[in-house]
């Protein structure tokens, strides 16, 4: 303060002061700390939000793979209590236990186009991070045409093991000649009129045709027993920290999958037809205990339209390397069903794995998280998420919660108003509505609630929250399973 000021205003001075400068120091402190609060609310919000829209960025911030990039000192157990793996409740052996040395005789495969890049680096990303640069299992990827060299380069900067491009011969590729192209261009156009998903695409009848009968003969794949599929722009959501061929090969397995759900009707009109001409005269073929009851609810005499979606398969490559698959696909290749129709490779391996292959063979992959869109797989087991790292939600399971139809526009939906769904209708048996549809009591009517806004704003006349089994088959595999 001045020395020329008077003597009382001074006084004076000292005497407010300290009070005023208090103060002004308290705001000052609580706006400092209103800002930061502010601050880190929004990043936490905005954390939250990418964390469950972007499974990508929530693996990336993850506390086991920041931690997987610095070298921690080991601890050494003091006594032999910790040499097993931890298992734990409610997880199964294979799902707590990884294995370190032994490997199958397994490849990790891909059909992609050279415009598929960005996509396929997603999806080989993810699966090298969650899954292979614990393994380094080889990669492979077919294409009708030679892969350029920036797919070449960027894919196989990603991947930990050996990786392979092929060439898929066009004789397995392209639509046979012997296909009346008038008929099937008349049924293509017929299809787009009734607004059926790739009705009037050859290159996905093609990609069908592939994937049902020839992949595994590929000169690339022929070496291989084992082969899990993966698709451009997929997602793995959870950590697979055990070897997955291995354990199917240890437990008698031969099929694997994430998603189970109804096949569209008008794709595949007259596959059953050609399937029971197949099985009357060739029942031999058909394996003891067989999965018939998950494919037809009348004994076989019609097919409900159930299969495992074939975009994530873990399998044996000797099912349909086998005699029975093979003439089983050679009898409807003469058909022409994939052409005249659209048969998918989903439902003629479904049916295939489920009469060739006892129903125990079979294996629901729970603790693989797993997203094509639209549909997705999160472990149900809460444990299970916690200790695999899931950054996916299992209230948008498909099949599991009413609310996983939240997500879906109504094109989606593979059953709309014209198309009578299986199990629904008039006379149609309904699901006993006093039956808690999910562990959660509170989920499921928070679910129940964001379905029927979504049945309002859709206008589905049959909404999935009525009965949304009669979209999933994941509960008619379950119960065969048991029965």
């Amino acid at each position: 303060m001045s020395s020329w000021l008077p003597i009382h205003t001074k006084e004076k001075f000292y005497s407010y002061s300290p009070s005023r400068v208090l103060r002004h120091r308290v705001c000052k402190v609580n706006r400092a700390v209103l800002c930061l609060a502010l601050a880190v609310t929004s990043l936490i919000s905005i954390h939250s939000l990418l964390r469950y829209t972007r499974p990508g960025y929530a693996h990336l911030t993850s506390v086991s793979n920041i931690s997987s990039h610095f070298q921690w000192p080991a601890v050494t157990p003091s006594n032999n209590t910790l040499s097993e793996p931890l298992a734990l409740e409610g997880m199964s052996d294979h799902e707590s236990a990884s294995n370190a040395t032994r490997r199958a005789n397994a490849v990790m495969l891909m059909l992609a186009r050279n415009s598929d890049l960005a996509d396929a680096m997603v999806s080989v990303g993810e699966l090298e991070e969650r899954f292979n640069k614990r393994f380094g299992y080889p990669w492979v990827f077919l294409n009708e045409v030679p892969f350029t060299d920036e797919f070449k380069e960027k894919i196989s900067a990603l991947i930990s093991g050996p990786v392979s491009f092929g060439l898929i011969p066009s004789e397995d590729w392209y639509q046979p000649s012997w296909i009346d192209e008038e008929k099937a261009s008349a049924n293509r156009a017929q299809m787009v009129a009734e607004n059926v998903i790739y009705g009037g695409s050859v290159s996905y009848r093609n990609m069908c045709r592939f994937n049902s009968g020839f992949f595994y003969r590929h000169p690339l794949v022929r070496p291989y027993k084992w082969y899990w599929r993966v698709e451009p722009n997929v997602h793995f959501s959870c950590d697979v920290d055990y070897d997955p061929f291995v354990y199917m090969e240890d437990n008698d397995k031969l099929y694997g999958f994430t998603i189970t759900l109804y096949e569209w009707p008008k794709t595949v009109a007259t596959l059953w037809d050609a399937v029971k001409e197949f099985t009357e005269k060739n029942p031999q073929h058909l394996a003891p205990n067989n999965s018939m009851k998950y494919l037809s609810g009348d004994g076989g005499a019609n097919y409900n339209m159930c299969h495992f979606w074939s975009n994530f398969e873990i399998a044996n490559m000797e099912l349909w390397r086998g005699e029975a698959y093979s003439k089983f696909f050679e009898h409807l290749e003469s058909k022409g069903g994939f052409y005249y129709e659209r048969w998918g490779d989903a439902p003629v391996h479904s049916i295939g794995a489920g009469l060739f292959a006892r129903k125990d063979q079979i294996h629901f992959f729970d603790d693989i998280g797993y997203q094509h869109h639209p549909f997705q797989h999160c472990p149900r087991n809460a444990a299970v998420r916690r200790a695999k790292n899931c950054s996916c939600s299992p209230f948008q399971t498909f099949g599991e919660s009413p609310a996983s139809f939240l997500f879906l526009s109504p094109s989606s939906f593979p059953y709309h108003a014209s198309v009578p769904r299986p199990g629904v209708g008039a006379g149609a048996v309904q699901r006993d509505r006093s039956t808690p549809l999910s562990s959660s009591g509170v989920m499921h009517d928070r679910a129940r609630r964001a379905c029927i806004d979504c049945q309002r704003s859709t206008k589905l006349t049959q909404p999935p929250c009525a009965d949304y089994n009669a979209y999933s088959c994941l509960r008619k595999w379950e119960e065969v399973l048991r029965s």
